[in-house]
């Protein structure tokens, strides 16, 4: 049987690791080109550390959707990344292509734990880092 002729399964603990990254939020790969015959879906989890933010970043080409399993998030956005949205767990968000923006975890003292996809692949464009005082309300901690 070929690769493409049945499911591929990623065992917990097996999730690829070595994928795109923004500024050292933890992102594992369970489903994408770089161990499976996926070719037009990326899917993983990340896991953003108490009072972590990510760098801002965007990604390409590439639609997000996300969804919150545990944790409080605020996404900034906008011109100086002056605009936010909140997320706390259960919620979904879609991140349209090409949108400068940083995930941030609200919490100082609890992980935040994401699942992601992207399409066609997982596309991470770092940006210039920023000061922490330009983010409303957030804080490391």
């Amino acid at each position: 049987m070929a690769a493409n002729d049945r499911p591929v399964v990623t065992r917990k603990g097996f999730e690829h690791g070595n994928t795109a990254q923004s500024g050292g939020l933890k992102l594992m790969t369970g489903v994408g080109p770089q161990h499976t015959p996926a070719t037009r879906i990326w899917f993983g989890k990340a896991s953003n550390p108490p009072g972590f933010r990510s760098l801002p970043h965007h990604h390409g080409e590439a639609e997000t959707g996300a969804y919150l399993l545990s944790g409080r998030a605020r996404i900034y956005f906008g011109a100086n990344y002056q605009d936010y949205v909140e997320m706390s767990e259960g919620d979904f968000m879609f991140v349209p292509p090409y949108i400068p923006h940083l995930e941030a975890n609200m919490s100082t003292t609890e992980e935040l734990w994401w699942l992601a996809c992207r399409t066609p692949e997982n596309i991470v464009v770092n940006l210039p880092d920023i000061d922490d005082s330009l983010l409303a309300g957030y804080r490391r901690g």
